[in-house]
């Protein structure tokens, strides 16, 4: 089989980039907006989810000729998808710099959450003797409850205030913390991008101090893979290196692809996988079953995400092929431009420290516009300008509760008064998030700009156009936006059926 990196006379980097950008699916869908025109959607959610890499998902239809189950080298197709396969974990030790004799690569789930149960799970039998996991205040619902539920007691890190705005995880609390608990610390684990500000950081220095006080880092890269390069290991410094390392495909320009985690061998060998199954398995008799030694098997019980694999490890060499670096200049060249644009609106309130040589970001802007709620801001981006954009909490309510009190501390305070747990019954709790991955472009961001200065300056009358639902949701009085005109998944099928 003829791979991709056997391919002559590829376009350098910032080419490459340049030629894909337009070249994903969805780019150029087209709705119906409150104004009655037809436009373009123009994508700013990536963060919650990128759109699919074309390239990526013309390698999965040509690895669909030859489909077959993997695991077996009997037959031609069984082969072809069998050594697939195995470049893909390859392919991803690579790009994240992980040393393939000392850590291994397996997939789970569709995201970080099933890998970072596994890992939880892993790293608590690997010590049990240790107690505590340190989690900063910024991370992802899926980078804290798993720990809680499996790894022992949470505690959790505050960021960098710089001057009362919330920036990078504070390497001084934490070593305070590593201190204040050493020897009962088991690991800290840490977001590399955060999914609310955009705000990177530091995971290299974090694992230095972990490891300055016996403990392991654990890294949620569901953010960084897209936006940042990663180097596991071989640092100048080996304290710097990671220890385990996790991302989603879905946020990596290939939606249906599974969740990947890349950890040390030695975590996992020791210890039985929970999940078992057809696969990790050499022998099997009706007392007792031998797991194998191998890897990745041991750790992929069951039939894999064999075609989500596929259009990972192709997005993955695209964008190693454009090179990181290139990828994370043209992601901050967007996010500060938008930074700048909103700075110099005084109704917008931008969450998260906003002095970028400070704190870097990538990728990630939430605010809100002064005396309007954020769901009816998200809900007029959509309806009369055909901009997606995600609001609400994010699955990570404690970071954005403690950020929102910048703008809404008397509601803060007034909830916890009258013990309300559900952010349902607090309408004003969240806020509007704007997120760009490669396809977006400066014209884009410019868009978008002139859309939150249209928003202010409107204020009035959109508020009057809208109403709040039984969902809670901004609904529009007069448009109505029905998805069957767009997308029928029976209708579709019906029509493949007639040909």
């Amino acid at each position: 089989m003829t791979k991709m990196n056997a391919l002559p006379n590829l376009p350098d980097g910032t080419d490459l980039l340049e030629h894909i950008k337009e070249d994903f699916l969805g780019f150029d869908t087209m709705y119906k907006l409150a104004t009655g025109e037809t436009t373009r959607r123009r994508y700013m959610d990536s963060t919650a989810s990128t759109l699919m890499m074309g390239i990526a998902n013309r390698a999965a239809q040509n690895f669909l000729q030859h489909y077959a189950n993997t695991h077996s080298e009997m037959h031609f197709s069984a082969r072809i998808a069998t050594d697939s396969y195995h470049w893909v974990h390859e392919r991803i030790l690579k790009f994240v710099q992980a040393d393939p004799d000392e850590y291994t690569c397996f997939f789970t789930g569709s995201g970080v959450t099933a890998g970072m149960n596994r890992i939880a799970r892993t790293l608590k039998n690997f010590r049990s003797e240790r107690d505590i996991v340190l989690v900063s205040i910024m991370e992802h619902h899926s980078n804290d409850l798993p720990h809680r539920k499996h790894g022992g007691k949470v505690i959790h890190i505050p960021v960098d205030t710089h001057e009362s705005q919330m920036g990078c995880i504070d390497m001084d609390l934490l070593e305070k913390y590593l201190i204040e608990h050493r020897g009962r610390v088991n690991y800290v684990s840490v977001t590399g991008i955060s999914n609310v500000t955009g705000i990177i950081n530091p995971i290299n220095k974090v694992a230095k101090l972990a490891h300055k006080y016996d403990a392991f880092i654990v890294v949620d890269a569901a953010q960084l893979a897209a936006h940042v390069p990663i180097i596991m290991s071989g640092n100048e410094d080996s304290e710097m290196d990671i220890d385990a390392l996790l991302f989603s495909g879905h946020k990596t320009y290939t939606p249906g692809s599974p969740g990947v985690v890349i950890a040390r061998k030695s975590f996992l060998s020791g210890i039985e996988p929970v999940e078992v199954g057809g696969g990790m398995v050499d022998r099997v008799f009706p007392e007792e079953y031998f797991v194998k030694d191998q890897f990745p098997d041991r750790e992929e019980a069951g039939t894999p995400n064999i075609l989500g694999a596929i259009t990972l490890g192709a997005a993955i060499h695209i964008l190693d092929r454009i090179g990181m670096d290139n990828v994370l200049e043209e992601d901050q060249m967007l996010t500060n431009l938008a930074l700048r644009e909103m700075i110099n609106m005084n109704e917008v309130v931008i969450y998260g420290e906003t002095n970028t040589r400070t704190c870097p970001r990538a990728g990630t802007i939430s605010f809100n516009i002064k005396e309007m709620n954020h769901g009816l801001v998200a809900a007029v981006l959509n309806d009369y300008f055909n901009i997606a954009v995600r609001n609400e909490c994010f699955c990570a309510h404690p970071y954005v509760e403690k950020m929102l009190q910048m703008t809404h501390a008397k509601q803060i305070e007034k909830a916890k008064a009258d013990n309300v747990i559900s952010w349902h019954d607090e309408p004003w709790m969240g806020m509007v998030r704007v997120s760009f991955g490669i396809y977006n472009s400066m014209e884009d961001v410019k868009f978008f700009a002139e859309a939150l200065r249209e928003i202010i300056l409107k204020k009035d009358k959109f508020e009057s156009e809208y109403f709040i639902n039984s969902k809670g949701d901004y609904e529009h009085k007069e448009f109505k936006f029905t998805s069957d005109e767009y997308f029928c998944l029976s209708s579709t099928a019906e029509r493949e059926i007639l040909g």
